[in-house]
């Protein structure tokens, strides 16, 4: 039999891509195994697809100053001795990356091992846990051209990113009734990423009492995040974080409004719903939200608003220009080459394989 092993965590972001191949691999008869952190997002994700998960240890790999610096070494050198002992165990075919911290250490191991590897990289630019790994790889999967530039050309695979097939089927009534809404009024839906944003969070509530006239919104706020005293507010509703009711929630959405991960928005672009952008700061990030933000923004896909700016005038002016003007985003969206990749990295994943 086939064997797989995929890897990627931290967020979401880094997860969702994989579990979006799971149903191409049954189907092609690979017997699939996981390795993530010992408490990372990937395992809860992962746990209900009846996969073997293997939990590593695992450290950040920072760019600036910070006492753990000096300790977080030492636990992605501990992960690499722990991935090294399982994929010896395992023997698998091929590995398929995802990205975010995790992986570094079953990246390096799994070339130690000989193991075929699959890098998937989402943003315009390499983050510096692919920009480790990516020298291992046998092949990068790509979502954008530019991104072709800064990876070795024998390498790099223009694909687009891998989306779940569920999201393609969400049912709109569903999505109104599951937040009590009703049919007469669009409904907006916020995502904040899986850990939630503060300034997104702030700004949508603050708005409220004006957004709720002409609009019901759906808000994804985060762990910790839910406000009790917004619990019964009509036209509100609010979910520390969706997973198998999002795509009834997509199916009702007039507008989105998300951060800008390159997974995240390559969903809403697959979907065709009109968006707002609000990409992480260069403060809180490295910029790559930004640059995905802007390529989109460039096509047509979206609209977009700078952290810095964000503030409910800015945001009010912002939904009410992409909704007047809806058509002309979904007629951009429909022209994107950025389709679903599952084929091409099947084949990828079939032409790479030990």
């Amino acid at each position: 039999m086939k064997r797989i092993v995929l890897t990627g965590g931290g967020t979401a972001g880094h997860v969702t891509p994989c579990i979006a191949m799971l149903p191409a691999l049954k189907k092609e008869g690979y017997d699939i195994h996981y390795i993530g952190s010992y408490k990372g997002i990937e395992r809860k994700l992962i746990k209900e697809y009846d996969i073997p998960y293997y939990g590593i240890s695992s450290g950040k790999l920072r760019r600036y100053l910070d006492l753990k610096n000096f300790t977080d070494p030492f636990k992605v050198l501990k992960g690499y001795f722990e991935a090294y002992k399982i994929l010896k165990k395992i023997k698998p075919d091929i590995l398929f990356s995802k990205g975010g911290f995790v992986t570094v250490p079953v990246v390096l191991a799994a070339k130690r091992c000989k193991i075929p590897i699959i890098i998937h990289e989402s943003d315009m630019t390499p983050g510096l846990a692919n920009k480790i790994a990516i020298p291992a790889a046998q092949k990068v999967c790509v979502n954008f051209p530019e991104t072709m530039n800064h990876i070795p050309q024998k390498k790099a695979v223009l694909t687009g990113t891998p989306i779940r097939k569920e999201l393609f089927s969400g049912n709109k009534i569903k999505g109104l009734d599951f937040c009590g809404f009703t049919a007469n009024k669009p409904v907006i839906l916020v995502i904040g990423g899986s850990s939630g944003s503060k300034v997104i969070n702030d700004v949508i509530r603050g708005m409220l009492p004006t957004l709720l006239r002409d609009f019901q919104v759906v808000h994804l706020c985060g762990k910790g995040n839910l406000d009790p005293k917004l619990d019964n507010l009509e036209g509100y509703a609010q979910f520390e974080y969706i997973k198998k009711e999002l795509s009834d929630l997509f199916a009702a959405a007039n507008l989105v409004i998300s951060r800008a991960g390159a997974n995240a928005i390559c969903e809403i672009l697959a979907l065709k719903i009109p968006n707002i952008l609000i990409p992480l700061s260069l403060k809180a990030s490295r910029g790559d939200q930004i640059l995905n933000a802007e390529s989109f923004e460039s096509q047509g896909y979206s609209y977009v608003i700078k952290e810095e700016d964000l503030s409910v005038s800015s945001l009010m002016e912002a939904i009410q220009t992409v909704i007047n003007n809806k058509h002309s985003y979904i007629e951009a969206m429909k022209k994107s080459k950025l389709n679903d990749s599952i084929d091409v990295i099947m084949n990828l994943i079939k032409e790479t394989q030990l």
